[in-house]
């Protein structure tokens, strides 16, 4: 395929399906291979490589993202991350929301696939957001603001704006 408005739209189509089957079935975050399952989840109808991390280096408007010959140690870095936030108590939403920008800048940095990072981040959060008993939302439909703020602060690894965009998008899961 090679028309990019087909492939957005085809792509568009089936990962908002495989989105919808980890709404029903979250899968467990345990470590960064957590993040690796979601992509492979997310992108599989798609990209043959759906889950597997780059072996390119890439960049985007002149900004660098992590080199691949580091990437074994950023994957122990995140592991940290994702274990010291686990120890978390699910009432603190202040540190919660530290916690889950720091991780979403550093993974954001890593960018370990070629396409398919801010959707699968987003929905990584989600997931250990809904660990801590929370929904967190920052891909809202009708909220421009939300958007923008999402790509200053990881474009910009502004972990303040981050922090405060988690913070208020955070909410707790009780019904």
């Amino acid at each position: 395929m090679t028309d990019p408005e087909v492939l957005l739209f085809v792509e568009s189509g089936a990962v908002t399906k495989r989105l919808q089957e980890l709404y029903e079935k979250p899968i467990k975050i345990k470590d960064i291979n957590s993040l690796f399952e979601i992509h492979r989840h997310l992108f599989q109808d798609i990209y043959v490589w759906a889950g597997k991390k780059r072996k390119v280096e890439i960049s985007k408007e002149g900004k660098q993202f992590f080199p691949t010959s580091y990437f074994d140690n950023a994957f122990r870095y995140i592991n940290q991350l994702i274990a010291d936030f686990k120890k978390i108590p699910k009432n603190n939403k202040k540190m919660i929301s530290e916690k889950l920008a720091e991780i979403l800048d550093n993974i954001n940095y890593l960018h370990p696939f070629r396409e398919g990072n801010g959707r699968t981040q987003r929905e990584f959060l989600r997931l250990l957001a809904l660990e801590k008993g929370f929904t967190l939302n920052l891909t809202p439909p009708d909220n421009k603001s939300v958007y923008e703020r999402y790509m200053k602060g990881t474009i910009e690894s502004d972990v303040n704006t981050l922090t405060e965009l988690i913070f208020e998008r955070i909410d707790t899961n009780e019904k």
